[in-house]
């Protein structure tokens, strides 16, 4: 039956929309409740009806802007509206609508712990469920058990926080991995991964059982479980192993941009500063869009940090330090920003810049982390400063009391000559033990380095102090009195000798079965060496034996061969009567003589001169031209027969002429001949 304006019946609109909603047919519900509101706009079923429909068909940002023209039939409807924020992401507002509400249903409850959760704040969201489960009872139990185990393993992973064991099952793959995670937050990760494989058996056994669930389903639902169980084998140190799930996973297209951007992020990890380019191909994937939706706030952070630390292994200077910048000032408690920031500078050989940076972070900060200090000390060391390198460590707070670092003081100090420096920081460690902590098992040890190092550095007085009082404290300690016997030997041998009656006799059975006159009787003749005796070598009674022999402890004699020196070869030209050249054992350029190769003419004149002349070589091919051969070892050295004759004792050397002042000599034209190189007149 139709209006009087042509428009349907309202009872017949309401009959259809509720065959529609009992359908699922939730388009076609939604077009019947818009005709419903344009005959009647404040009917409140119609406008519940359409709010719905548009939530069941995802249309959230369109159910938030139709709610905000009616306020006042909005008001009834905060739960839609705080649902739909909190698909929206708008959590913070979500949990502003449902604070306002007065008395929350079980509906309200749940929505409730679920924005909780997405902000982080578990303690609250922790007790809401602990609430829920105590006060319901219907078919949604399991389901909040697992909620409320999941808040325990993230209150323990990211809030640090030890809790209780409430007692939680592991019937499902949902409950076996929120009690791994647990287990993984408390440092067990073999016990982790443990209850991770229980999980994906839980998981493909549950899977298998639909027949509507295909494989691929099936993969995509054990995603999250290999994944965390990579994890666990990266941490530990299987990287293969992990690298080889997480590639696997990826392989598989996950649709969760959550579970890629985890996938992802660690094998960026494991990568390092090698694979960069797989690097750069995977933290595209760690910052696609929507990945802050899905992922905590520490894991939003070490993704940005692994992204600075990839701009700097790829060189891209600019983009690191203005990213670090910025990581700094949206996280001023962590220290990582800063640390990229020094590594940075000193990659670009700044190591100056670096260690003034981090100077003026421990210095204007309150409180600044170990890390920070340890980080500033190593650079000190490397460039040189021992010294302030060793003023920082003595900042670290209580962690400079510990034997390795109270070394490492040492030894710096040592370095730097500076023995008091030293010896006070054995001193105020032992002090600081006393104090605070007397019944370690260090006191006793650093009391005994402390005494070693000062008799080391002759401070017996003082050592044997330390060791009276570690005595005192030991009475029984064999190895502190013996020591304190040698520190009296330095300064008091009285005092060291009447200690030494203290120490106990040796239990006799040390010595049974010991031959103590063959022990000595061995230490006197082992490795002796003598002469044959005159008969005892088979020679005769006045006669010495000519080859060495060695006696052993049973008093035989050994004859030993004498070893026969080889004579040295000498060369084929040698010449006794000449005296050897004595740097003929050097290189011949490294020789006082040598002057280096010169350039060597064109060789008998070829391209000068008429065609098919010969200049030049025709003095060689003379043979009634005496020809002049070097002798050896050397020419112009003293014997040889080409050097001039040693003038007579008594007599003066000729007075040294030069070239232009000489007079032409038959000789000298024949030098010309052999230098001009074929210029020669006939």
């Amino acid at each position: 039956m139709a209006a009087s304006d042509g428009q349907p019946n309202l009872s017949q609109l309401f009959s259809d929309l509720n065959r529609a909603g009992q359908a699922g047919d939730f388009n076609k519900a939604l077009k019947i409740a818009t005709k419903i509101l344009k005959q009647d706009p404040h009917d409140e079923k119609a406008y519940h009806c359409k709010v719905v429909s548009m939530i069941q068909l995802g249309q959230f940002n369109e159910v938030i802007r139709f709610m905000g023209g009616n306020y006042k039939l909005s008001d009834p409807l905060k739960f839609e509206r705080a649902y739909c924020l909190y698909r929206l992401n708008r959590t913070q507002e979500a949990l502003e609508v449902i604070k306002k509400i007065p008395e929350p249903d079980l509906r309200i409850k749940e929505l409730l712990g679920q924005v909780l959760y997405r902000l982080e704040q578990h303690d609250e969201c922790l007790e809401l469920y602990r609430d829920l489960i105590r006060n319901s009872q219907d078919e949604f139990d399991e389901e909040r058990e697992t909620n409320l185990a999941a808040v325990v393993a993230a209150a323990q992973m990211w809030g640090g926080k030890q809790l209780e064991d409430y007692g939680l099952r592991e019937s499902t793959y949902e409950l076996s991995y929120n009690a791994a995670c647990t287990q993984l937050s408390k440092g067990d990760v073999k016990g982790a991964e443990k209850k991770l494989q229980k999980a994906e058996e839980l998981c493909r056994q549950n899977l298998e059982e639909d027949p509507e669930v295909t494989e691929e389903d099936i993969e995509a639902e054990l995603g999250v479980l290999k994944t965390q169980r990579a994890y666990c084998l990266q941490l530990q140190g299987q990287n293969e192993e992990a690298t080889k799930i997480y590639n696997q996973v990826l392989k598989s297209r996950p649709t969760d941009v959550g579970l890629i951007a985890v996938a992802s992020n660690n094998i960026i990890s494991l990568n390092k500063d090698q694979n960069v380019f797989d690097s750069k191909k995977k933290i595209k994937s760690a910052t696609a869009e929507g990945v802050d939706q899905k992922l905590t706030k520490q894991q939003l952070r070490d993704i940005a940090f692994n992204k600075c630390l990839l701009q700097m292994y790829t060189n891209q200077n600019e983009a690191c330090r203005r990213l670090a910048k910025s990581l700094q000032e949206e996280y001023p408690d962590q220290d990582m920003p800063l640390l990229i920031q020094a590594a940075q500078l000193c990659r670009e050989k700044h190591r100056q810049k670096a260690v003034e940076l981090l100077s003026d972070h421990i210095n204007n900060r309150p409180d600044p982390s170990i890390t920070m200090k340890l980080t500033l000390a190593q650079l000190h060391l490397n460039q040189g400063n021992a010294g302030q390198a060793a003023k920082v460590l003595q900042s670290v707070g209580e962690l400079r009391y510990k034997p390795n670092m109270v070394s490492t003081l040492v030894n710096l100090y040592t370095s730097m000559e500076n023995i008091e420096g030293a010896s006070e920081v054995l001193d105020t460690t032992v002090n600081w033990y006393k104090e605070n902590d007397p019944s370690s098992p260090y006191l006793a040890q650093l009391m005994r380095a402390s005494s070693q190092f000062k008799l080391k550095h002759g401070q017996a007085q003082k050592a044997t102090e330390i060791l009276e009082e570690l005595r005192s404290m030991y009475p029984d300690d064999v190895k502190t009195i013996a020591q304190l016997i040698s520190a009296y030997s330095q300064c008091d041998p009285k005092k060291g000798e009447q200690i030494s009656k203290e120490l106990p006799p040796l239990d006799p059975s040390f010595f049974s079965g010991v031959d103590i006159e063959a022990l000595e009787k061995a230490a006197m003749t082992m490795g002796t060496r003598k002469k044959a005796a005159k008969a005892a070598a088979g020679t005769t009674g006045g006669e010495k034996a000519d080859t060495p022999v060695e006696e052993t402890k049973d008093s035989v004699i050994v004859q030993k061969k004498k070893r026969r020196k080889k004579k040295g070869k000498l060369p084929k030209n040698y010449d006794p009567s000449v005296t050897p050249d004595p740097e003929r054992w050097l290189p011949i350029r490294d020789r006082s003589y040598f002057k280096g190769r010169r350039k060597r003419k064109q060789k008998d004149g070829v391209g000068k001169g008429t065609q098919g002349a010969t200049a030049g070589g025709t003095s060689d091919l003379d043979a009634s031209k005496p020809q002049v051969t070097p002798s050896s070892p050397r020419a112009g050295a003293s014997g040889t027969s080409q050097s001039p004759p040693a003038a007579a004792s008594g007599t003066a050397q000729p007075e040294m002429v030069g070239p232009r002042q000489q007079k032409p000599q038959a000789s000298s034209k024949k030098s010309k001949k052999k230098k001009g190189g074929g210029k020669n007149k006939w």
